[in-house]
């Protein structure tokens, strides 16, 4: 389950948009980010995660979060600005076993389009053409449709659909997303026979019957996943500092637990935004979070590329100089080279202590962001100026990277395990880190 969200200018206080989402997958599902430049193309075809569309000629400069077995992004931003999310949102409308997943419309579009608004046109191209399909469960089925929240420095949409179905409704100020429609008859766009066909399947009565959340949406399904109490709590949040939302409100807000002040791991629930795998009820957690400053120019990215925001420490990245070297690419076994899991082996270890230590890393995590904000804000004030060029931006995301590396290397030497006192929740674990080879 994933939440994402984005503030236009007119809502901020600095005047910028702001784009963030957090990627929510299974517990061992390692998330990847990755850096790729501006690129020509000779080939003919791309080989998406499951079919091949026709490849362009060039594609633009992309950084992008995506798990690791799959061709497509959670998530990401490109060099004009662009940042898209999806969301997984379960409809009445059958899932198809093939055809492109929303993470590969996602990445598509970012490497294809300029601004907002001719990437949801392409996502709906693509849609109509190819359709969506395919399994993008990892290592258990799991179908879905796809919400879509698509933004740039100037404006956003929201594009929800159901199979070959969608709406579009055009952002104004503030907006959220999670898994669940929340378009109901205020759309910009919607597909021709939207309403004609919810009405053929005795959906609703006629137009003035219809929403396109209450017709097409799986009662069960989006009951379960918690995505219209998420959505409302990130919408509410929003628009409580209408005017006033910076970079730090929105790092809060992916960081929120569902209004615990005593929360533990084992106590999470679906509602969290920052959220903990749990067991059943709770299978997915956050593998990844992105927050986007979407300047004109010199667009400053924060991404954890890690797990649990409210633990991690979000690094500074410009994609005009795109990612140091960051060691190997995480796959669903442990392996303490690659970043996602060193940070995740301490995640594991804090999980019947979290109360313990969280407070005083997250303190230690703020300081080293109060820092690293400073530090980008002034390097790419001196970008614009001419006076840093591409390596110097490249250096602070370096050192960002080993900053958070040191931090948890410390609190990796200073925690004690604890005993946990659930043993559902310790079962689950333990069979978890079994899976990844984890100990």
């Amino acid at each position: 389950m994933c939440d994402t969200l984005v503030a236009l200018p007119e809502a901020t206080k600095d005047g910028v948009a702001i784009f963030a989402k957090n990627s929510d997958r299974e517990p061992n599902e390692a998330q990847v980010l990755e850096y790729y430049p501006r690129m020509r193309h000779d080939e003919d075809y791309v080989r998406c995660t499951y079919v091949k569309v026709p490849q362009v000629k060039e594609t633009y400069a992309v950084l992008i979060s995506r798990p690791f077995w799959m061709w497509g992004a959670e998530m990401g931003v490109n060099e004009w600005g662009v940042a898209i999310g999806n969301e997984a949102v379960f409809t009445r409308e059958p899932y198809r076993k093939t055809g492109l997943t929303g993470m590969d419309m996602v990445r598509l579009a970012l490497e294809r389009c300029r601004t907002a608004r001719e990437a949801l046109e392409l996502i709906i191209r693509l849609l109509e053409e190819y359709g969506q399909g395919g399994n993008c469960g990892y290592t258990r089925p799991m179908y879905y449709h796809n919400s879509f929240l698509i933004a740039d420095p100037r404006e956003a949409w929201v594009l929800e659909t159901a199979g070959e179905y969608w709406a579009a409704q055009r952002v104004k100020g503030v907006r959220s997303i999670s898994n669940a429609l929340t378009i109901e008859r205020d759309w910009d766009m919607a597909h021709p026979r939207l309403i004609d066909h919810a009405v053929e399947k005795g959906w609703c009565r006629d137009d003035d019957d219809f929403s396109f959340a209450k017709c097409y949406s799986n009662p069960l399904m989006t009951k379960l996943a918690k995505g219209r109490e998420r959505h409302r709590f990130t919408q509410r949040t929003l628009e409580r500092r209408f005017g006033s939302i910076d970079l730090a409100y929105v790092v809060k807000i992916m960081r929120s637990h569902s209004r615990d002040p005593h929360f533990e791991p084992f106590k999470g629930s679906m509602r969290d935004i920052c959220m903990h795998a749990g067991g059943l009820t709770r299978p997915s957690q956050t593998a990844g979070s992105q927050v986007s400053l979407l300047y004109e120019k010199a667009a400053v990215h924060w991404f954890t590329a890690t797990s649990t925001p409210c633990i991690s420490a979000y690094k500074p990245v410009f994609i005009e100089a795109g990612l140091p070297d960051l060691g190997p690419k995480p796959t669903g076994t442990f392996d303490p080279r690659t970043v996602w899991w060193r940070h995740e082996a301490l995640h594991r270890k804090m999980l019947c202590s979290y109360r313990r230590y969280a407070l005083e890393l997250r303190g230690r995590i703020k300081v080293l962001e109060r820092e690293l904000r400073a530090e980008a804000l002034d390097a790419r004030a001196k970008y614009l100026a001419g006076e840093v060029d591409e390596k110097g931006l490249l250096e602070l995301t370096r050192k960002a990277f080993e900053a958070s590396a040191a931090l948890e290397r410390e609190f990796m030497e200073r925690v004690k395990p604890g005993r946990c006192l659930n043993p559902f929740f310790a079962f689950y674990w333990w069979r978890v880190n079994r899976q990844a080879k984890f100990s």
